[in-house]
């Protein structure tokens, strides 16, 4: 496998990107010859991922930040995005042949319609226009209705009431000739949460126009996708991609992850793959199939060869992204691109009929705030852009932390982490908060919530640390301010003892 530019090494003493991606011999070739480009989410990580190819033989990657993206699709020329409570609309703003700095699809946020959270998963467009979703909370689909949150549309017949419990953990949605035909549950149950004991074998395959359950005894099923007059999907519990054979599902291709995100092209499967969560994936038979062969499961991509049933190609993603949600074909696209909240471009690029093509409105300007924090309420733009410091800094929550995954970034940690958990085991929930500049970590802080009887609803500051070249810019207070915000005001920071605050304040 090749290390992508966008993913080198870290050298000697040099820290590791907090995102890298290693594409398999070929996968750029793969690309071009089918001349597509592909999009991904990672929740985890609020990322939407855009890959492409550059004209010297190099993968091209794009991420923008959303909250919680989820569910996505591409219909015409938009891709449709679910995010924590907003379902977007991203419009393709360049013509048939343009071009800007090199990419050829420009995707912009142009329309959201708030839902409030429901924990959408999949999201479709019918032939009719209508945007449907998998409501994953309320244990239904639903689609867009102007005055409400949602409209419900269907619900499996052993939900007897439509309630934010997530009874049954419906996921997926498969159409056929444009209608919905498909949808997979990870159990029956009608009760809160009650899919989550029923994990390893009590995933389901409904018929959504009779309402027929069709297949029993998956694990944690994913992503139904008809295709080629055959309903495919992922047994995300058991790492396997296959179709149904009547009621029974006929594995393919094991994929050494929880397979999750299901696209075809032509005569290919794309598959994605996240890494196992302790908890949440614990007993499966994935993480027994795997201990038992000694692997480690891995977050990508898989291209699989539909008439071989071969893994022909793959991506593997390493940092702090560990888990993708859904992937989409972008037929056509050489180098996609999407434009984001803190891009300065969602300023400056418009186009109207008979503009042309984009045009740039005015020069560059500094936005105001630090990479992702929002404007403040009330304050002029000319106030808040002096606030600024003159680093364009993304500060970003780190999911799902633990000290084996903290090994490689015990370099960005102060205490070194390394020496604490030698002595003492983790105790509560990790919170970290990341600080990064083009792509490279430049500071974290970690904390712990500590909820013992004796705790209190506290979190403990673990680790404070800003790489020296970027102290004294305000990153390390802002990290803490947000790392604040993060754990919510029921759970104040507090340092290890009340003690002092490290020293060479970052801040």
């Amino acid at each position: 496998m090749n290390s992508t530019p966008e993913a080198t090494p870290p050298g000697p003493g040099r820290v590791p990107p907090e995102v890298s991606m290693t594409g398999s011999t070929g996968l750029w070739q793969w690309l071009d010859t089918l001349q597509i480009g592909l999009a991904f989410t990672t929740y985890q990580t609020n990322r939407l991922f855009l890959l492409g190819r550059k004209p010297e033989g190099r993968l091209a990657v794009n991420e923008r930040l959303f909250d919680k993206p989820m569910g996505l699709t591409l219909y015409r020329d938009s891709l449709y995005l679910a995010c924590r409570y907003q379902l977007w609309q991203l419009e393709n703003r360049l013509a048939p042949g343009e071009t800007h700095h090199g990419c050829d699809r420009l995707f912009v946020p142009s329309t959201a319609h708030t839902t409030g959270d429901l924990n959408v998963h999949d999201v479709v467009r019918l032939n009719d226009g209508r945007l449907l979703f998998v409501n994953t909370d309320f244990s239904c689909l639903a689609t867009l209705r102007p005055g409400y949150s949602f409209e419900p549309v269907w619900q499996p017949r052993f939900i007897t009431k439509l309630v934010a419990e997530d009874r049954c953990h419906l996921n997926g949605l498969a159409l056929r000739q444009g209608q919905p035909a498909f949808v997979t549950a990870c159990s029956t149950t009608d009760s809160a949460a009650g899919w989550r004991d029923q994990r390893v074998a009590g995933g389901v395959v409904l018929h959504v126009p009779s309402g027929e359950i069709v297949a029993t005894g998956l694990s944690m099923p994913h992503s139904p996708r008809w295709y080629r007059g055959r309903l495919w999907l992922l047994n995300s519990g058991t790492g396997e991609f296959g179709y149904l054979d009547g009621d029974r599902f006929v594995p393919v291709v094991f994929c050494p992850g929880f397979v999750r995100g299901l696209a075809f092209q032509d005569d290919y499967a794309i598959v994605g793959l996240s890494r196992l969560r302790s908890k949440a994936f614990a007993g499966l038979g994935l993480e027994t199939r795997l201990a038992a062969s000694g692997a480690e499961s891995e977050c990508g991509l898989r291209v699989i060869d539909l008439t071989t049933g071969t893994v022909v190609h793959s991506l593997r993603i390493d940092g702090v992204v560990e888990e993708l949600f859904d992937v989409v074909v972008l037929p056509g696209a050489r180098q996609p691109r999407a434009l984001g909240f803190q891009d300065d471009d969602i300023d400056r690029l418009v186009n109207f009929p008979g503009s042309g093509g984009l045009v740039v409105t005015r020069p560059t300007v500094q936005r105001p705030g630090i990479g992702c924090a929002p404007p403040v309420a009330g304050l002029p733009r000319e106030a808040q852009a002096a606030r600024a410091a003159a680093l364009d800094v993304r500060y970003q929550r780190v999911f799902h932390l633990n000290p084996d995954n903290l090994r490689a970034y015990d370099a960005m940690t102060y205490p070194p982490l390394s020496a604490r958990w030698a002595v003492q085991p983790q105790r509560g929930e990790l919170f970290g908060l990341s600080a990064s500049v083009a792509g490279e970590m430049v500071g974290f802080a970690i904390a712990e919530v500590l909820a013992g009887p004796h705790d209190g609803a506290t979190a403990e500051l673990l680790s404070w640390y800003v790489l020296p070249a970027y102290r004294q810019r305000g990153i390390g207070r802002a990290l803490l301010t947000q790392l604040q915000q993060a754990l919510g005001p029921d759970r104040p920071l507090r340092r290890p003892g009340d003690g002092p605050l490290p020293p060479d304040d970052p801040g």
